[in-house]
């Protein structure tokens, strides 16, 4: 049974980190050297980083985050692995064999394919959207964005249990989702423009995941896919790059402290829950969609502002997101 995990010295995303880092230190010189101003795209009133532009603080909390949850994702895969690995011996009708080349195959679509529903619903949930919005709070979007990681993975390993109940192999789960991670690292950047389009048209490039990171209202909630876009055309998610994004959230967060970047939906959820009443309300705030808050009675008057679908509310302070 031991053949069946992963040997921890083949984890695609660590073995990539020579390459992250001299992707990052390269785009990093290209943005001291070009100091690119590019100001076109709608303006909303405040100001804009350049074009590919790097900030110290802002790049350093995205950095550490990603080296904390290298150590927080761990853990969780940890626990992942032990109920993955006894539904794949236990439960599973069939066991794939983990040398066929079709087994990483059907691995690798399937973890693809349900990364997509994970990130719909990262974004469409609220609860599970306070494990993602860290991601999507920097207002730069460079490979320093890439390694702005959440540190709760858990609605990820929930997502994948079908997988081990139809006899992938628990390494290859694992193995598939490095592979993945390691994919999206090179799309976060705005050095590369639109690619030759049968490339556009079947993965997820830099074009499509610029839409993704946009707090614009027409590009909110579009644009999950991890490697193959396809799966954003299929399900009506899809939205072309039409002007140069707005990152960050929609609410911006005004903070470096990567504690905070991480909890702070929690918080926000917490606040709301304890101050709502009844509980549907309550339900509501955790389950419903960023942004989400109970139907004034008729005939009474919200305070605030009232929202347009796919926007979140100030209590929520959330979002676009990854």
């Amino acid at each position: 049974m031991l053949d069946l995990l992963p040997d921890p010295m083949h984890e695609p995303t660590l073995i990539a980190i020579p390459f992250f880092l001299a992707l990052l230190i390269a785009e990093w010189l290209a943005a001291w050297k070009l100091e690119d101003h590019d100001e076109d795209g709608p303006d909303s009133g405040r100001s804009r980083p350049p074009r590919g532009a790097y900030e110290k603080r802002d790049a350093r909390a995205s950095i550490t985050m990603g080296l904390v949850s290298i150590a927080t994702s761990t853990a969780w895969k940890v626990l992942g692995l032990l109920v993955y690995t006894a539904i794949f011996v236990y439960l599973a009708p069939w066991q794939l064999p983990i040398t066929a080349w079709y087994t990483w195959v059907i691995g690798f679509v399937a973890v693809d394919v349900l990364y997509y529903w994970n990130h719909r619903i990262s974004h469409r949930v609220r609860l599970v959207w306070a494990t993602h919005q860290a991601h999507h709070s920097s207002e730069y979007f460079n490979f320093a964005t890439a390694l702005r990681q959440k540190w709760n993975i858990s609605a990820a390993l929930v997502m994948w249990l079908p997988l081990p109940f139809l006899g992938v192999p628990p390494a290859v789960v694992f193995a598939a989702y490095g592979v993945n991670l390691v994919y999206q690292f090179w799309i976060h950047t705005e050095r590369i423009d639109r690619l030759w389009a049968p490339i556009e048209f079947v993965l997820n490039t830099p074009s499509h995941h610029r839409v993704h990171h946009g707090s614009d209202p027409e590009y909110l909630d579009r644009n999950y896919a991890g490697v193959f876009i396809l799966w954003d055309r299929m399900f009506g998610s899809f939205r072309a790059e039409t002007h140069r994004p707005r990152y960050g959230l929609t609410s911006p967060v005004d903070t470096y402290n990567i504690w905070k970047l991480q909890t702070r939906e929690y918080v926000a959820i917490a606040r709301d829950v304890r101050s709502a009443k009844g509980l549907r309300a309550r339900i509501g705030y955790i389950v419903g969609p960023p942004g989400w808050a109970p139907s004034p009675a008729p005939g009474a008057k919200r305070a605030g502002r009232m929202d347009p679908p796919r926007e979140v509310s100030e209590s929520a302070a959330a979002v676009n997101s990854r």
